[in-house]
C-alpha cells in the first residue's frame, strides 16, 4: 500500500507541477481503484494531497512571474462559498453518482481543449465579471466532487480569461489552493476517516513530484502541454465513465 501510494503521489505531483491541474482528476480514481478508498473519503483524502501539492507547486511558478495574483484571486474567491456549500451536499449524493458525473465533466472539458486552437503567446485583458463567473461555477464543482479544480480552471483561464498556457498553469494553482480549502473546511468531520498511514506518503511524493513537474513545463510548449492535458483527462474520464456504468 505504501509503494502504491508512493508511486502514485509522484504521478500526481508531477501532473500538478506541470499542468497546472488533474491532479485530483487523477488523485480520486487512485485512492478508489489502487488503495480501497470509498468514494467519499477518496474525495476528502484527495482534497488533502492536492492542496499540499498545489502550495507547493504554486511557490515555484511565482518565483518565475507565471502567477496572475489579481485575475487568479477573484477567480478564486468567487467560488469559495459555492465550493463550502457543495460540500456539504456531497455527503447525501450516492457514490455511483459522484463518479459519473465526475467523469462527464471531465470528458467534457477534455474534449474542448482538444477543439480549442493553440493558446496565444501573450495574456488578454480579463474582464472581472467572466472570473467571477467562471470561478463562481469552478468552486461549485470543486465542492461537489472533491476536485481541485485544476482541470477545469486552466482551460478556463486559457478559453474564458485569455491567459496564454504557462500563466494559466501557474495562476491555476492559485485558484486550486483558495477552492481545496474552502472544501476541506466543510468536510472536516470525513478527515477522521481518513487512513493517514496511506495519505501522507501520498502527500509527500506529491510534492516532490510537483517540483520536477515545474521544471518539465519550462521545457514543453504550451500548446503540447495543452494537448497532453487534455489526453490524460480524456483517458481518465472514460474509464470512470465505463466503472460508473458498471
Amino acid at each position: 500500500m505504501t509503494v502504491l501510494a508512493l508511486t502514485a503521489g509522484g504521478v500526481i505531483g508531477l501532473t500538478l507541477g506541470a499542468l497546472g491541474g488533474g491532479g485530483s482528476v487523477l488523485a480520486v480514481p487512485a485512492l478508489i481503484y489502487l488503495l480501497g478508498f470509498n468514494p467519499v473519503t477518496a474525495t476528502t483524502a484527495s482534497l488533502v494531497i492536492v492542496t499540499v501539492t498545489s502550495v507547493t507547486g504554486l511557490a515555484a511558478h511565482a518565483r518565475e512571474g507565471n502567477v496572475r495574483w489579481r485575475s487568479g484571486s477573484l477567480f478564486a474567491m468567487a467560488g469559495i462559498v459555492p465550493a463550502m456549500f457543495t460540500a456539504v451536499l456531497a455527503a447525501d449524493v450516492p457514490q455511483s453518482v459522484l463518479t459519473g458525473a465526475f467523469g462527464v465533466v471531465a470528458i467534457m472539458v477534455a474534449l474542448r481543449m482538444l477543439r480549442q486552437p493553440a493558446v496565444a503567446d501573450r495574456d488578454t485583458p480579463v474582464r472581472p465579471g467572466r472570473a467571477a463567473a467562471a470561478g463562481a461555477g469552478l468552486g461549485a464543482i470543486t465542492g461537489l466532487l472533491g476536485v481541485g479544480g485544476g482541470f477545469l480552471a486552466v482551460p478556463a483561464l486559457v478559453g474564458v480569461l485569455g491567459l496564454r498556457m504557462r500563466v494559466a498553469v501557474g495562476t491555476s494553482l492559485l485558484v486550486i489552493t483558495v477552492n481545496s480549502l474552502a472544501a476541506l473546511a466543510a468536510r472536516t468531520g470525513t478527515a477522521d476517516a481518513l487512513d493517514w498511514a496511506v495519505v501522507a506518503p501520498f502527500a509527500g511524493a506529491a510534492v516532490l513530484g510537483a517540483w520536477d513537474g515545474k521544471r518539465l513545463s519550462a521545457r514543453v510548449s504550451g500548446g503540447l502541454l495543452q494537448r497532453i492535458f487534455a489526453v490524460v483527462l480524456l483517458a481518465v474520464a472514460v474509464f470512470m465513465l465505463i466503472d460508473a456504468a458498471v
